[in-house]
């Protein structure tokens, strides 16, 4: 997976350069999360690793795919030519992050054992917000497996301030002594 991040780094960061100078990065965002979708296909992708692929009709199908304009195209066309196709997923994350940092975003996801309610959610925000000093889009996820707290994921950081993760702890430390 770290060789396919690797591979896929020069794409992501030419793929930003070509929509910021163009003030399109929610619709390159868009282009290539459809992109990645159509590539994950199972008889897509499988085609896609085939010696016999046809360049040409990959391009055209991934790009009839998608909702992308001529630059598009054309930068799918590298992709295919480099047999880089498959690497649209990866691609399309670190868009997303280079878009969130040039936007001032920051995505968190909060996994809790209860649902957060408004109050709760405005609150992790706002110290969010303050931590990170970047406006926060926050998505919560309840696993009851957490007990109680918190787990928060914020880009590449985990906050674990659940009652599972601290009864882990403890039980670490107890096993050492």
């Amino acid at each position: 997976m770290s060789n396919d991040t690797t591979l896929a780094r020069p794409y992501a960061k030419a793929a930003f350069g070509v929509a910021q100078g163009a003030n399109d990065l929610a619709g390159w965002g868009n282009a290539l999360a459809a992109a990645a979708v159509a590539v994950r296909e199972p008889e897509l992708a499988g085609w896609l690793g085939s010696p016999s692929l046809d360049r040409a009709k990959a391009v055209d199908i991934v790009a009839d795919a998608v909702d992308g304009d001529e630059k598009f195209r054309r930068f799918l066309a590298v992709l295919a030519e480099n047999d880089r196709l498959p690497l649209l997923p990866d691609i399309a994350a670190m868009f997303g992050h280079l878009r969130e940092q040039a936007e001032g975003r920051l995505e968190v996801k909060v996994v809790s054992a209860v649902a957060l309610d408004e109050d709760q959610a405005a609150r992790m925000k706002a110290a969010l917000a303050r931590r990170y000093e970047r406006e926060i889009d926050l998505a919560n996820e309840v696993d009851a497996a957490v007990l109680g707290g918190a787990v928060i994921y914020a880009g590449d950081e985990v906050i674990d301030g659940s009652l599972k993760g601290r009864l882990d702890k403890l039980s670490a430390s107890l096993n050492r002594a």
